[in-house]
Formats: structure tokens, sequence, C-alpha cells
């Protein structure tokens, strides 16, 4: 695998060049110290896929993936400093074309990072195999929806499954957050029933996907609180770092928050969420499991489908991760197998 490794940080460039030599099949082609030179020495070299820095001088990585996304189309990791900043800035990469993020673990000793190098490796493996999708493809455009005007969209009308008295989940992990904000940018500001997304991402992260789409999209976006009574015409986003259950309020459904047990890795868990709701909600439940890498999600989707609940995947073609969605299809839980553009179209009409 060609990488290239685009960094203003001579010891950020250098730790990585280390934690990936020592591995076999991985190639650093090259080493670009600002988005100017990472647009020239991607365009040049042709990598299979592309680490990249936010904050740069000159040239910063949202400009740089533009331009790479425009020019010589490579799939790019986004590499994130664990900040608010850093976070909305990501959100930004992403909308020009990156297809995910990590955070970035600065330490003296470089023995932070490498602890997230199995997953690094993983995540570079899966983006880089996406490289002939993206050659012949346009150069992705950062949605723009006004609040008032996406409601106006014609639905594609489909399932009518869940009550008024229902809730609708998200699951997604590596490519969702472009997902969830296609799925959502044209549900109706009045929807009927209360959404949860449990999307895999640092705390700080998690606060700042909840802003971003709430300027972007018709519904109201928040954090989910512990505690909280989720309402219709909400979408909230499962905070980063601890589970967000499902559980009972002055007897009304509420969220319920936890902390991570040492083997439970995603935190948000899409497996929890599911689950609970599933004690909670029962048969009222849409279920919708996105692109992502692993296979959270199946033992949720099992409990949903036990309680008479209803679970949807997104497809192979539009997934930029096909692990999630497959492994719970895979495993017979999927009532129905969806394009991106299917699934938020059959939002609209899933309530009866």
């Amino acid at each position: 695998m060609r990488i290239l490794i685009v960094d203003d940080s001579a010891f950020f460039r250098r730790l990585l060049r280390e934690l990936l030599s020592t591995e076999p099949g991985y190639d650093i082609v090259g080493e670009a110290v600002d988005g100017a030179q990472g647009l020239d020495m991607a365009c040049r070299l042709k990598p299979d896929i592309i680490t990249m820095d936010v904050e740069m001088p000159g040239m910063d990585g949202i400009a740089a993936t533009r331009r790479i996304m425009e020019k010589c189309p490579v799939p790019i990791l986004m590499l994130s400093s664990l900040t608010h900043y850093g976070a909305k800035s990501t959100f930004d990469a992403l909308d020009a074309g990156a297809m995910d993020f990590m955070p970035k673990i600065n330490g003296s000793s470089g023995g932070a990072m490498a602890q997230q190098l199995p997953l690094l490796k993983a995540k570079l493996r899966l983006l880089a195999g996406r490289r002939a999708a993206l050659r012949h493809a346009p150069p992705p455009e950062a949605p723009r929806v006004h609040p008032s005007s996406a409601a106006g969209a014609e639905p594609r009308k489909c399932e009518r499954i869940i009550s008024s008295r229902g809730i609708v989940l998200i699951g997604a992990s590596t490519g969702g957050p472009v997902a969830v904000q296609q799925v959502l940018q044209t549900m109706p500001a009045d929807f009927g029933v209360p959404i949860l997304v449990l999307q895999h991402m640092p705390p700080v992260f998690t606060q700042a996907f909840a802003e971003r789409l709430d300027r972007v999209i018709p519904l109201t976006v928040k954090e989910a609180e512990d505690g909280e009574m989720p309402l219709p015409g909400h979408a909230y986003i499962a905070p980063g770092g601890v589970h967000t259950q499902l559980g009972w309020r002055n007897n009304k459904p509420a969220f319920v928050m936890r902390e991570a047990l040492a083997h439970e890795h995603f935190r948000p868990s899409v497996d929890v969420g599911f689950s609970t709701a599933a004690s909670v909600y029962r048969s009222d439940v849409l279920a919708v499991v996105l692109t992502g890498m692993g296979n959270d999600g199946v033992l949720g989707a099992r409990a949903l489908k036990a309680a008479g609940g209803h679970v949807w995947t997104q497809d192979r073609e539009s997934s930029v991760i096909f692990g999630m969605p497959m492994e719970v299809a895979k495993a017979g839980l999927s009532d129905a197998v969806k394009s991106l553009d299917d699934l938020a179209s059959c939002l609209h009409s899933c309530l009866r």
C-alpha cells in the first residue's frame, strides 16, 4: 500500500513513518509539509491513500482535500487534533471529499499513537480499497440545505412500520458522518418520532457533529443527555466516550448514559443502543445500519428483531465500508437492503 503523509509537524511525520515502516505491506512514498505540496505529490506520485493533517499553514487540509478530489481523486484519511476547532474543521474536510478521520493523539514517546496503530492500519487498508471507485467520481460538493426548504422534497413511498410512539435508530462508523447527514438532511422538521444516531466518534467530535447537523438539516439536532426524554422532530447524537441506552424515567422513555466496560471498545456502541431500545420500544423501532467497519450492530439488531422491531441496512454500492451493514444482513437480520438515497427517502414515510 503506497501512502502519502501530509502534515506540517516533522515530529508527527516521523512518528507515522516509523510506526508504519515496521509493518509489512506499507510503503511511505512521500511526505508533504503543507497542502500545496501534498496536492502536487498526490497527482505526481499517485498514492493509494493519503493521511492528511487538518491544520497547516498556507493551504490547509480542507483546501488540499478539495483540490485533490478535483484533480486526482485519492482516498483521504484526515488526522485531526482532539479539539473542538479540529473537530469542526474535520467535518469540513469530509464535506470536501475525505473518506474518514482519526483523532491525532500526540505524545512525546509516540506511545499513545502506537496504541491506535491497529485501527489506523485497518482504516488505511479498507479506505485504500475504495480508490478505484473514486477515479471517475465527480468532485464532491458540500451539502447546503436550508432548514425550511428540505421538507418540501417529495419522499418516496415506502413501508409504514412504526407508530408515533416509536423511535428511529441509526448506527454508523467509518464513512458515517457524511452518510448520516445525507439521510437526515431531507427529513421534515416536524418528523413524528425521535431519532437517535449512534456514530463511532470521540467525545469532542460528537458535540461538533451535533452542532453541524443542527445548522444544515431541518430537524433539531443535539447531543443526547442523561435523563433526557426523546422528542419528535429531534435527532439526538449519542455522545462519545460513553454508552447511550434507552430506559425509563417517570414512566416515559429516556436516555440513560453509562460508562463503558473494559471490553466494550466502541463508545457509543450500536449494539448497546439497539438492544436497550428493544426492551423499551419493543416492536415500535426502526433501526438503520449504515456504512462502517466491524460488526457492531449485529447483537443489537438480533434483540430488536426478537422484540418485533424492523431493521434496514445500507447496500454495498453506496457504503464507504460495507462491514457493519453486511454483517447484519449476513446474519439474516435485515428486513431491507437499500441505497443511501432510498434510505433517506423511505424514512419520510416509515410512520403508520
